[in-house]
């Protein structure tokens, strides 16, 4: 009798509401709502929550595409207001509230197994259109983070896991698994991906290096829904192959942001990963990041024959600094005084990576010191030619802690515009505010 009732067939709504979470799962928003369209013109029973289906595989397909980021009037009709996500919700919220209360006040023995099963789901999704709408609110904070001097990318990170512990069990139906781990991985993923960009700006390697693997490894699994998309679109009637789905906008810029941040964690823990490999092997691998700031400053130094290019630390006020790389939490190492405060992250050229030009440093952190004001404001290059050691300097703040320092043997002019626009490109680029202005769609950003 137990397998016989296990092998029974379900009901044929639920077999569709199934797969339509089913491809909202692996973001086939139009065939999702295609599904429950067809569904509502053939079925008479249950008309309002295959109507709300429909209108809440519409909302995920502006949702992940984020259309709804600072598009203007005229874009696409329906999602083209600033706060037409919110009201879209709003709209699907109601909606389900009805199919919802509906289940639970039919006439005592007519409640059918599936106006139980609508009502039940109804009320989960209504949660799942509230989390929507505030990690929609986190998004257009995350965007605003853009125009910002630095980026205080922490900030986000307790809401976002606020927002996730709040709703994390709220949507727990098994026909809502898809959903669930797709909600649950997306919150996950931006957590750990701004938590890292918090800790590369504080040169804190090992939880940079933690949060980053954690986001990457998340993400690739998030990304094996892409290929079982891919593998149940089969040719319509033995003819061509349809064209493979593009990832929402949403998945692609969260590539983005992480690939982004490798290359940001690979220039600024370059001293202890080179440590790790052969300098050759090291080359390559940093060639791969995009931005590969190594060489880009590698070939910067050639072109110009300068004397060396060197990212400063400023670690004044930082107890818990050790130097370069991971440090047993137990070490114990004297706090750094002088010009020990002031490590190269990085220096280049250089015979061992992080060899600072000593002879320069006092003059590098004096001017650090003196023209803390001018470097402190965004996209200033600080010029200054010290004729005792016959050089040059142009310093550039990319972030609070950090000061980009470029020395030439000579008298060079502050109007040589190629060095400063070079290192106003690799300063912004570290700041790593890009990837900010590219949350909305269609962005130069």
């Amino acid at each position: 009798m137990m397998e016989a009732e296990e092998l029974r067939p379900v009901p044929r709504e639920q077999a569709v509401l199934e797969s339509f979470f089913t491809h909202l799962g692996v973001f086939s928003f139009d065939r999702a709502k295609d599904y429950v369209e067809k569904e509502k013109d053939n079925s008479k029973s249950a008309g309002p929550i295959w109507a709300a289906l429909a209108h809440l595989a519409a909302a995920e397909k502006a949702y992940h595409n984020m259309t709804f980021l600072g598009q203007k009037m005229g874009g696409q009709s329906f999602f083209s207001r600033k706060d037409s996500i919110r009201t879209t919700y709003t709209s699907l919220f109601n909606e389900l509230r009805k199919v919802a209360t509906g289940g639970r006040h039919s006439q005592p023995g007519s409640a059918s197994y599936l106006e139980d099963l609508l009502s039940h789901l109804s009320e989960q999704l209504c949660h799942f259109t509230q989390a929507r709408m505030e990690m929609a609110d986190l998004y257009e904070k995350m965007h605003a983070l853009a125009s910002q001097k630095s980026i205080a990318s922490e900030e986000l990170v307790a809401p976002l896991e606020a927002v996730l512990h709040k709703y994390s069990s709220k949507f727990h139906h098994p026909i809502l698994s898809r959903v669930e781990e797709g909600f649950q991985t997306e919150v996950e993923v931006v957590v750990q991906l701004l938590r890292g960009q918090a800790q590369v700006s504080e040169w804190s390697f090992l939880p940079a290096l933690l949060s980053l693997h954690s986001a990457g490894a998340k993400l690739a699994a998030w990304g094996q829904l892409f290929q079982r998309q891919r593998d149940t679109r089969k040719p319509l009637f033995g003819g061509q192959s349809q064209r493979a789905p593009q990832p929402p906008h949403l998945y692609a810029w969260l590539q983005r942001f992480q690939a982004a941040l490798l290359a940001k964690f690979s220039f600024y823990f370059h001293e202890a990963l080179s440590r790790q490999t052969a300098p050759g092997e090291m080359r390559a691998l940093t060639a791969r990041t995009t931005p590969d700031y190594h060489g880009k400053i590698c070939a910067f130094v050639r072109k110009h024959d300068a004397s060396s290019v060197s990212l400063v630390f400023d670690n004044r006020g930082s107890a818990s600094f050790q130097g370069h790389g991971y440090h047993h939490p137990h070490s114990y190492r004297e706090a750094p005084r002088g010009v020990e405060q002031f490590p190269a992250v990085v220096s280049l050229p250089a015979g061992a990576a992080a060899e600072r030009p000593l002879a320069h440093w006092p003059n590098v952190i004096m001017m650090m010191g003196d023209r803390a004001a001018e470097l402190n404001t965004l996209d200033k290059v600080v010029h200054f030619y010290d004729d005792k050691v016959q050089s040059t300097y142009y310093l550039t703040r990319p972030e609070p802690h950090f000061t980009l320092v470029a020395i030439l043997d000579g008298r060079r002019s502050e109007k040589e515009l190629h060095i400063s626009a070079f290192l106003l490109e690799i300063s912004a680029s570290l700041r790593n505010s890009k990837p900010f202005c590219s949350l909305k769609p269609g962005s130069k950003g």
